[in-house]
C-alpha cells in the first residue's frame, strides 16, 4: 500500500521560506551598537573587566554593519535614481 503521509510541496508550487535570516535594518545595528558600547561601560564600572571588554568589542563590528547598510542603500537609490531604463522619450 501507498504511504499517502507525505505529499511533495514541491510539486504543488510552494516554496520553502527560509526562516534563518535576519534582515535588520541600520537603525537596529547601531541601537546595537551603541547598546553594547552602554552595557560594557556599565559592566567595567561594576568591575567585570573581561565581560566588559567582550560586550564591548561587538559594538564596532555592530556599527560598522550599520554604516555599510546604510550606505548601501542610499548609494542604490542615487544609483537607481540616475540610471535609464534604455527608453528614451523624445517629446
Amino acid at each position: 500500500m501507498e504511504n499517502l503521509n507525505f505529499i511533495d510541496p514541491l510539486l504543488h508550487g510552494i516554496n520553502p521560506i527560509n526562516e534563518n535570516k535576519l534582515d535588520l535594518s541600520a537603525k537596529q545595528l547601531a541601537c546595537a551598537g551603541v547598546g553594547s558600547l552602554i552595557a560594557a561601560a556599565v559592566l567595567k564600572k561594576t568591575g567585570h573587566a573581561k565581560s566588559s571588554a567582550f560586550v564591548g568589542s561587538l559594538a564596532l563590528p555592530l556599527l560598522a554593519s550599520a554604516l555599510y547598510k546604510k550606505y548601501t542603500t542610499t548609494a542604490k537609490e542615487k544609483r537607481d535614481a540616475n540610471s535609464s531604463s534604455g527608453i528614451e522619450y523624445n517629446h
